[in-house]
Protein backbone atom coordinates (compact mmCIF):
# COMPACT_ATOMS: atom_id res chain seq x y z
CA UNK A 1 0.00 0.00 0.00
CA UNK A 2 1.26 3.47 -0.84
CA UNK A 3 1.78 6.24 1.62
CA UNK A 4 -0.53 8.67 1.34
CA UNK A 5 0.26 12.37 0.73
CA UNK A 6 -1.45 15.65 1.72
CA UNK A 7 -1.93 17.71 -1.48
CA UNK A 8 -2.25 21.48 -1.53
CA UNK A 9 -4.65 23.07 -4.39
CA UNK A 10 -2.24 25.15 -6.66
CA UNK A 11 -3.84 28.61 -5.78
CA UNK A 12 -3.06 28.29 -2.55
CA UNK A 13 0.68 26.76 -3.29
CA UNK A 14 2.27 30.68 -2.86
CA UNK A 15 0.23 31.47 0.30
CA UNK A 16 1.03 28.03 2.12
CA UNK A 17 4.80 28.88 1.24
CA UNK A 18 4.80 32.53 2.59
CA UNK A 19 2.97 31.34 5.84
CA UNK A 20 6.32 29.59 6.36
CA UNK A 21 9.10 30.51 8.15
CA UNK A 22 11.63 29.28 5.93
CA UNK A 23 14.16 30.26 3.31
CA UNK A 24 13.80 33.56 3.51
CA UNK A 25 9.58 34.02 4.59
CA UNK A 26 8.92 34.88 7.77
CA UNK A 27 5.61 33.30 8.73
CA UNK A 28 4.41 32.27 11.91
CA UNK A 29 4.46 28.20 11.47
CA UNK A 30 7.37 26.17 11.07
CA UNK A 31 6.59 23.20 8.17
CA UNK A 32 4.17 23.18 5.69
CA UNK A 33 2.27 20.31 7.85
CA UNK A 34 1.68 23.11 10.24
CA UNK A 35 -0.11 25.37 8.07
CA UNK A 36 -2.43 22.62 6.48
CA UNK A 37 -3.37 21.59 10.08
CA UNK A 38 -4.28 24.98 10.92
CA UNK A 39 -6.38 25.92 7.99
CA UNK A 40 -8.23 22.45 8.42
CA UNK A 41 -9.06 23.19 11.61
CA UNK A 42 -10.34 26.67 10.60
CA UNK A 43 -12.03 25.28 7.63
CA UNK A 44 -13.95 23.07 9.88
CA UNK A 45 -15.00 25.92 12.04
CA UNK A 46 -16.40 27.44 9.22
CA UNK A 47 -17.73 24.78 7.46
CA UNK A 48 -16.28 25.09 4.58
CA UNK A 49 -15.21 22.53 2.97
CA UNK A 50 -13.57 22.87 -0.63
CA UNK A 51 -12.53 20.50 -3.02
CA UNK A 52 -8.91 20.40 -5.01
CA UNK A 53 -9.06 21.30 -8.78
CA UNK A 54 -5.27 21.51 -9.91
CA UNK A 55 -2.68 20.17 -7.21
CA UNK A 56 0.33 22.18 -6.34
CA UNK A 57 3.46 21.77 -7.54
CA UNK A 58 5.57 23.65 -5.23
CA UNK A 59 5.06 22.56 -2.35
CA UNK A 60 4.71 19.54 -3.16
CA UNK A 61 2.54 16.48 -1.29
CA UNK A 62 2.88 16.59 2.33
CA UNK A 63 3.60 12.47 3.36
CA UNK A 64 1.19 11.85 5.51
CA UNK A 65 3.84 9.93 7.77
CA UNK A 66 4.38 14.00 8.73
CA UNK A 67 0.99 14.60 9.58
CA UNK A 68 0.97 11.49 11.73
CA UNK A 69 5.07 12.30 13.56
CA UNK A 70 3.82 15.81 13.97
CA UNK A 71 0.60 14.44 16.21
CA UNK A 72 -2.34 15.75 13.39
CA UNK A 73 -3.63 12.17 12.62
CA UNK A 74 -5.77 12.74 15.68
CA UNK A 75 -7.32 15.75 13.59
CA UNK A 76 -7.17 14.21 10.38
CA UNK A 77 -9.41 11.45 12.17
CA UNK A 78 -11.73 14.09 14.21
CA UNK A 79 -12.30 15.78 10.92
CA UNK A 80 -13.42 12.27 9.19
CA UNK A 81 -15.42 10.97 11.83
CA UNK A 82 -17.32 14.21 12.18
CA UNK A 83 -18.07 14.28 8.44
CA UNK A 84 -19.01 10.53 7.87
CA UNK A 85 -20.47 10.02 11.34
CA UNK A 86 -19.36 6.32 10.47
CA UNK A 87 -16.74 4.77 12.81
CA UNK A 88 -15.54 2.73 10.01
CA UNK A 89 -13.78 5.47 8.40
CA UNK A 90 -11.31 5.46 11.02
CA UNK A 91 -9.87 1.75 9.98
CA UNK A 92 -6.79 1.15 9.56
CA UNK A 93 -7.17 -1.87 7.06
CA UNK A 94 -8.82 0.06 4.52
CA UNK A 95 -7.24 1.74 2.02
CA UNK A 96 -10.15 3.50 0.91
CA UNK A 97 -10.71 4.69 4.62
CA UNK A 98 -7.61 6.26 4.83
CA UNK A 99 -8.13 7.74 1.18
CA UNK A 100 -11.63 9.20 2.14
CA UNK A 101 -9.46 10.57 5.36
CA UNK A 102 -7.13 12.17 3.66
CA UNK A 103 -9.49 13.63 0.63
CA UNK A 104 -11.90 15.39 3.85
CA UNK A 105 -8.98 17.24 5.22
CA UNK A 106 -7.43 18.38 2.05
CA UNK A 107 -10.73 19.89 1.30
CA UNK A 108 -11.26 21.16 4.63
CA UNK A 109 -7.78 22.76 4.49
CA UNK A 110 -8.34 24.01 0.75
CA UNK A 111 -11.72 25.59 2.53
CA UNK A 112 -9.60 27.23 5.45
CA UNK A 113 -6.80 28.38 2.92
CA UNK A 114 -9.37 30.43 1.15
CA UNK A 115 -10.08 32.18 3.86
CA UNK A 116 -6.65 32.94 5.43
CA UNK A 117 -5.94 34.40 1.88
CA UNK A 118 -8.33 36.98 2.64
CA UNK A 119 -7.32 37.42 6.03
CA UNK A 120 -4.12 38.15 4.94
CA UNK A 121 -4.49 40.07 1.70
CA UNK A 122 -2.40 43.28 1.90
CA UNK A 123 -0.46 42.27 5.13
CA UNK A 124 3.34 42.46 5.66
CA UNK A 125 3.27 40.26 8.69
CA UNK A 126 1.29 37.32 8.46
CA UNK A 127 1.49 36.61 12.40
CA UNK A 128 -0.61 39.94 13.48
CA UNK A 129 -3.63 39.26 10.79
CA UNK A 130 -3.65 36.08 11.94
CA UNK A 131 -3.54 37.00 15.71
CA UNK A 132 -6.41 38.98 14.93
CA UNK A 133 -8.23 36.02 13.42
CA UNK A 134 -7.63 34.15 16.42
CA UNK A 135 -8.81 36.89 19.17
CA UNK A 136 -11.89 37.69 17.21
CA UNK A 137 -12.73 33.90 17.45
CA UNK A 138 -12.15 33.53 21.08
CA UNK A 139 -13.90 36.52 21.78
CA UNK A 140 -16.23 37.22 18.86
CA UNK A 141 -18.23 40.82 19.43
CA UNK A 142 -22.00 40.93 20.97
CA UNK A 143 -24.72 42.59 18.79
CA UNK A 144 -26.65 44.43 20.89
CA UNK A 145 -29.58 43.34 21.47
CA UNK A 146 -31.84 46.91 21.57
CA UNK A 147 -31.31 49.46 19.92
CA UNK A 148 -30.39 53.17 21.00
CA UNK A 149 -33.14 54.90 22.82
CA UNK A 150 -32.90 58.49 22.22
CA UNK A 151 -36.49 59.35 23.64
CA UNK A 152 -35.26 58.74 27.62
CA UNK A 153 -32.74 62.15 26.99
CA UNK A 154 -36.20 64.12 25.68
Amino acid sequence: MAISRIRIAKDKGELVQALVDFNGATGPFQTYADVMAFAAALGAKLKKRVPLSIISKEPAPISLEIFISRGYDTLIKLLAIAETKDPKILSVYEAEAEAQRVEIFEEYANGGLERLRDEVRGAVDYSDRLLLLLSNERLPEEPSQEEFDLSRFL
